[in-house]
């Protein structure tokens, strides 16, 4: 299983200077080269590297760097048409979807550079790397991570890492492969209802409550519109530190219910069973305030959050169609859109049972999980000769 590691680096300034000047350099180069591409229908990795290599040799880069900018440049425009094939940048015609297909793709000053094991090693016991630069090889740049991640780092790095600069600060993303644990066969399954008001609503009466989040977002939107309202030079220094700081409060909350769901389901012995919500943001319909809510809102950060989190535990976790797990009773199994009473409250029309709706709809999925899971299970038993 793939897992990212991010460190910090801490470079003296000399070491800064020369990292700052290598990003600029090879993101620059990197746009050159994607001029190059969209200008001849972007070809494969192999041509354009015909087309690119020589130049970039020129301009004074190394092999493995004129390497690496041209196969990054190569993966964007491959993730570029993935993401017209799939739908994500609008339909044919749509002014999003034309203007990305109509000039190259660019990157920024700031943007990851890719490291292979011949342009950075690393030094565990001085927590020191050596990395090359534009400038030469610079050596003994320090770096800091949690003992966790560190100690995933030591044991499991394995590929590339990237280079990236975020206000001034240099960190290092490295690929680790991590082996998965033994899957378990589950006892029972944990369904898991997410939603707006509560992020996540388990079968077994855990309740991750999104009230704090939501007033927590809601203050930083108005920080930011009086700010871009102001306009002036500390307002736009002071947006430029807030940035991303809403980003990494919902991540950290994230990681710590998808935690607490799988430290759960591994205590019980127990499967997890979650929605599958992908392309949400296109079936509904929701009036401008709500669809503020539902587009800022990370439901395929959290489940992937869970999912690895499992994977590494050996906690079992199937996907189910959410279709009518908020209209149908876990009781009697009656299907009515009057049954949600309200945002919270669900009263069966049929055998006239009341429940948190959010519980009820955790209770379907788990009850969909087992079925999921069974079925799966009944397809890889070979037949009866």
């Amino acid at each position: 299983m793939k897992v990212v590691v991010q460190v910090k680096l801490m470079p003296q300034a000399e070491q800064a200077g020369a990292l700052s000047v290598t990003l600029h350099t090879v993101n620059e180069a990197a746009n050159w080269v994607s001029a190059v591409a969209f200008e001849h229908g972007v070809p494969r990795e192999y041509e354009l590297r015909k087309h690119t290599y020589g130049e970039l040799r020129s301009r004074g880069l190394g092999a493995q760097a004129a390497q690496h900018i041209i196969k990054k440049t190569r993966d964007a425009y491959t993730t570029l048409r993935a993401n017209i094939r799939a739908g994500n940048l609008g339909k044919p015609g749509s002014k999003r979807r034309t203007l990305a297909e109509s000039k190259p793709i660019t990157f920024r000053p700031e943007a990851a550079q890719p490291y292979d094991d011949r342009c950075l090693s690393w030094q565990y016991d001085a927590q020191t790397v050596s990395i090359w630069t534009t400038s030469g090889r610079i050596k003994n740049v320090r770096f800091a991570c949690s003992s966790d991640a560190f100690k995933t780092l030591r044991d499991h790095r394995q590929g590339e890492s990237d280079l990236i600069e975020r206000d001034g600060v240099f960190y290092l993303l490295a690929t680790c492969d991590v082996p998965e644990a033994e899957q378990y066969e589950p006892d029972h399954f944990i369904g898991v209802d997410l939603g707006i008001a509560n992020i996540a609503t388990t079968s077994t009466g855990h309740k991750s409550a999104g009230r704090g989040l939501n007033r927590h977002r809601k203050r930083q939107l108005d920080l930011r519109r009086k700010l871009q309202a102001k306009g002036t030079k500390s307002a736009k220094r002071l947006l430029k530190k807030r940035n991303r700081r809403e980003q990494r409060h919902a991540k950290n909350q994230n990681h710590i219910i998808a935690k607490t769901i799988v430290t759960e389901a591994e205590r019980t012995s127990a499967g997890i069973s979650l929605e599958e919500l992908r392309g949400i943001r296109q079936r509904v319909r929701l009036r401008k305030p709500q669809r503020v809510a539902l587009h800022s809102w990370a439901f395929a950060q959290l489940a992937d959050f869970i999912v690895y989190k499992a994977r590494r535990a050996g906690v079992p976790v199937v996907f189910v169609d959410p279709a009518y797990t908020s209209q149908q009773c876990c009781e009697c199994g009656h299907i009515d859109k009057k049954n949600r009473a309200s945002q919270a409250r669900f009263t069966c029309r049929n055998c006239g049972v009341v429940a948190h709706a959010d519980r009820n709809a955790s209770h379907n999925i788990a009850r969909k999980g087992v079925a999921v899971w069974t079925a799966g299970r009944e397809s890889r038993v070979p037949a009866t000769p």
